[in-house]
């Protein structure tokens, strides 16, 4: 696996960047969230939105999580990179699968503004828009600081 450490830069770097536009399309969808639950179903402006949500998701949204999710594994297996025994390293993972999770809900509400079904206000989309920051502010501190 020494090979592994000999990667490790560009591991990190290509993580780092698919980390960035994981992160602006989670913070993009929804606000087009918010846009759409303004917009009248079967509106132009509903439709274009529904264009616009779907081609985020899979052409940026969904690959930027798949390449994190792998790159992160090949940093995890990566000699000399993951201490086990730091408790942020723990927290850290936790909140990530927190963020996927997120992504799946959202992905879900796409589904439903896709068949004209959502029944959620702008204003609950507004609050949903602020959740990957939060995350990922605790997310960075944690894996630079590493405070415990």
């Amino acid at each position: 696996m020494g090979w592994l450490a000999d990667l490790y830069p560009w591991t990190r770097a290509l993580h780092i960047v698919a980390v960035i536009a994981w992160m602006a399309g989670m913070l993009y969808l929804p606000r087009l969230f918010v846009y759409h639950a303004g917009a009248e179903p079967g509106s132009e402006s509903s439709e274009m939105l529904k264009i616009m949500e779907r081609r985020l998701l899979r052409a940026i949204i969904n690959p930027a999580m798949i390449a994190v999710f792998l790159l992160g594994g090949v940093l995890l297996l990566t000699p000399g990179v993951a201490d086990w025994s730091m408790g942020w390293l723990h927290l850290k993972l936790l909140l990530v699968l927190v963020m996927a999770g997120l992504h799946g809900m959202m992905s879900k509400w796409r589904k439903e503004f896709e068949a004209d079904r959502n029944q959620r206000s702008a204003k609950f989309y507004r609050i949903v828009n602020e959740v990957p920051a939060v995350l990922i502010v605790a997310i960075v501190i944690l894996a630079v600081v590493k405070p415990f």
